[in-house]
């Protein structure tokens, strides 16, 4: 294989000559060997490294020089080269060889240089050329660790850098504990968690934590506290740890409410989420497997115990049942949909982030088809469209386990989307459920969209449900049919104005803004300002959840924890369930500048809110597009509110208000006064019918009570003649 001991370089089949005097000084005995192994640098004895380590890694070119035994009268052959690739010479041309070919395209790693080989050490398909079969030597690298053959100077690069970033530095691939030197410590939210310098990288590190996702761990943070607040103590499962740090921040706010349990597959991760509950102060409590060691109690006073298990989350979730489940796996969380809801307990809440946008976006339709039988495409609401995918997903399999849900929560923002329900037990509320699964009229022409309606009839003309009437105007196939999706209410407004005030009691800072904002677009009204001060009024809130209730009535909502509730309350529920559906926010949203007109300035959002509430229609923002606007107004009328507030392009100094068109009189709404308007259409040019015509515009002046104000305005502007005669 190429390696410096003498007897295993006779043995290979390698054209490589050695020299008399090395063969004569390893006939002397090891004590004449080792000074000449040490002089010669072809293996450091004080490294840790392997003594059989392959001749291609030296420390300098000087000792790969050795090898060749460069002589000024004498032919000599390239060590990491075969005799048909590169044949004897000498010295002098041996030494640009070695320096131009092996030595400028190695690659360093703590003072050794990996030099590329050609030697016949990995293996290579042969390629058949007539009748005879040519071996074909490929170059490639020696790993100094593993002592793996990588074929490119780049993946050797990152093969190293993963060695150097799990801690494996040691040969023949040892796995040993990273020095301290290399953990970095993260503070968020009063935890501290140790983590690697790669931990960005989810597919080549074993303790992945992205800063990005702060506000996600806030968000299920506050849901948690809010389920603790129902009933103590709580059982929740962190089913993907990682660093550990969401189940650590639960059981050091929550203390004594919740019992954490933090499950991973990898060893690594494991080993690092107990020395993470040790950094906090926390003891971990080892899972059943490792019994015989006992408890391993942390240095501190708090009393708070994790208990930290070494499986798969599918397992886990199998064996024990629990109050909250979140699951955050790299990717969809699909696959372990059926086990979390499969022994989730009665009223409990399963929380769900998939980071798999690619697909959910609409970027890779196939992979959304594969993983959540839905087909989307990418649309001005694609956002929600994912949401609604991944909540159709989360209801077919609790209804597999005869469970329906209630959507507490859906957010989709640009790395992530985040789902939280609450879960109802019952074939009952899993039909309820079921039939919320519908499929959606999307027109790709003006985009406007509707949910088909219930039923299992196939209608004669299903574009006749669409609003708008592009299939008649317009040639071909204009609608297309997406789904199947979530038809029901993605926000619960009492549960989301608890999560609010648990935000304010903790004081996360970055969840309160979006908490706000979804409050709005649950009730689907303007922006308000929100009273989150007196919490020990929380009784007299108005709640709209189901089951969501106040400190004065837990104990007449709900019985002995792990209990069925009775029917008495369950029927008193699923009346106000009924109340509430009237009051549910529109589905989807328009975004303003999609449907903006051209050669117009649009009006300020907020301002345009204003309009469309004093159309009479039910408006709000939304976080899934900063320039969306939810409203259960129809697209024609929301393009005529949009239409009338607009201003023309050429009238830059003109305040925002409705288009004054001609041949009527409009009363403003500021000044008592009316405007006469008197409009002038000058005639075509004969000379070419496509010209275009000239409008005069003159405003009379302002006639008030007082005679005090007087204005004038003349102005003129070119239409094409097709904008004229409209």
């Amino acid at each position: 294989d190429g390696l410096v001991v003498s007897e295993n370089m006779k043995s290979s089949n390698a054209d490589v000559k050695i020299p008399k005097s090395e063969l004569e000084a390893e006939d002397r005995g090891a004590e004449e060997e080792r000074p000449r192994e040490s002089d010669s640098n072809i293996l450091d004895l004080s490294s840790d490294y392997p003594r059989d380590k392959h001749i291609s890694i030296q420390r300098h070119l000087a000792d790969l020089e050795k090898l060749a035994d460069l002589r000024e009268d004498e032919r000599k052959p390239c060590p990491l080269c075969p005799e048909e690739k590169f044949k004897a010479c000498y010295s002098h041309k041996l030494h640009r060889h070695l320096q131009n070919l092996h030595w400028k395209v190695s690659v360093e790693f703590e003072g050794y240089r990996m030099c590329i080989c050609h030697l016949s050490c990995r293996p290579v398909k042969p390629n058949l050329v007539g009748d005879q079969t040519l071996s074909k030597m490929g170059a490639h690298y020696h790993c100094i660790i593993c002592s793996a053959t990588i074929v490119r100077r780049t993946d050797m690069i990152g093969h190293i850098n993963r060695h150097v970033n799990k801690g494996e530095s040691e040969s023949r691939f040892i796995t040993v504990g990273a020095p301290k030197s290399s953990y970095e410590v993260v503070k968020e939210s009063a935890t501290d968690v140790q983590v690697l310098p790669n931990h960005s990288t989810p597919q080549k590190t074993d303790s992945y934590f992205n800063p990005k996702m702060k506000l996600n761990r806030q968000l299920i943070f506050c849901a948690l506290a809010v389920l603790a607040g129902e009933r103590k103590p709580i059982e929740c499962l962190d089913a993907f740890g990682a660093t550990g740090i969401m189940g650590l921040q639960w059981a050091k706010h929550l203390r004594s409410s919740v019992k954490v349990t933090i499950n991973d597959c990898n060893e690594n991760s494991v080993t690092m989420i107990k020395e993470n509950c040790h950094l906090n102060k926390m003891k971990v409590k080892l899972n059943i497997k490792e019994e015989d060691d006992g408890e391993t109690v942390g240095n501190g006073e708090n009393s708070d115990t994790i208990e930290v298990t070494k499986m798969d989350a599918n397992v886990v979730m199998h064996l024990r049942s629990f109050d909250f489940i979140h699951l955050d796996p790299f990717g969809t969380a699909v696959n372990y949909l059926d086990s979390a809801f499969r022994n989730v307990r009665n009223l409990g809440i399963v929380s769900l982030t998939s980071t798999d946008i690619s697909s959910l976006y609409a970027k890779a339709q196939h992979v959304a088809l594969r993983h959540y039988g839905c087909n989307i495409v990418r649309t001005e609401y694609y956002k929600e469209l994912a949401a609604r995918a991944v909540i159709a997903a989360v209801t077919r399999a609790a209804a597999r386990c005869n469970k329906g849900i209630e959507v507490l929560l859906a957010v989709a923002l640009e790395h992530f989307v985040l789902v939280v329900v609450r879960v109802l037990r019952g074939p009952a509320t899993a039909d309820d459920s079921a039939k919320k699964v519908r499929y959606l009229i999307h027109c790709q022409w003006c985009e406007e969209r509707v949910f088909q309606k219930e039923g299992n009839m196939v209608e004669e003309n299903p574009y006749q449900q669409l609003p708008c009437d592009c299939h008649g105007s317009m040639p071909g196939k204009t609608a297309v049919l997406l789904g199947p999706l979530w038809s029901g209410a993605l926000f619960n407004t009492g549960f989301l104005r608890r999560m609010l005030l648990e935000a304010v009691q903790y004081g996360l800072d970055e969840a309160q803004p979006l908490l706000k904002t979804l409050l709005c677009e649950a009730e689907c009204t303007a922006p308000k300002h929100f009273l989150t001060q007196s919490l020990g009024d929380e009784n007299k809130q108005e709640e709209c959840g189901v089951y969501i209730r106040t400190p004065s009535t837990f104990a007449e909502s709900y019985l002995v924890h792990g209990k069925r509730k009775s029917e008495e309350v369950l029927r008193s529920a699923a009346k106000r369930q009924r109340a509430e559906h009237s009051t549910e926010h529109p589905p989807f949203y328009y975004n303003i500048h999609r449907h903006s007109i051209k050669g117009m300035n649009m009006p300020k959002l907020n301002k345009f809110l204003n309009y469309l509430s004093e159309a009479g229609f039910r408006v709000s923002r939304t976080h899934f597009d900063p320039m969306g606007v939810r409203t259960n107004a129809p697209l024609a009328q929301f393009k005529t509110v949009l239409m009338k507030y607009s201003t023309p392009t050429y009238v830059g100094a003109q305040a925002e208000g409705p288009v004054h068109l001609p041949g009527e009189i409009q009363v403003g709404e500021e000044v008592p006064a009316a405007a006469v308007v008197k409009v002038e259409e000058a005639e075509l040019a004969e000379d070419d019918k496509s010209a275009a015509a000239v409008i005069k515009v003159e405003k009379a002046e302002l006639v008030e009570d007082d005679k005090s104000a007087v204005a004038a305005t003349v102005f003129t502007e070119s239409y094409p003649t097709h904008c004229a005669a409209e």
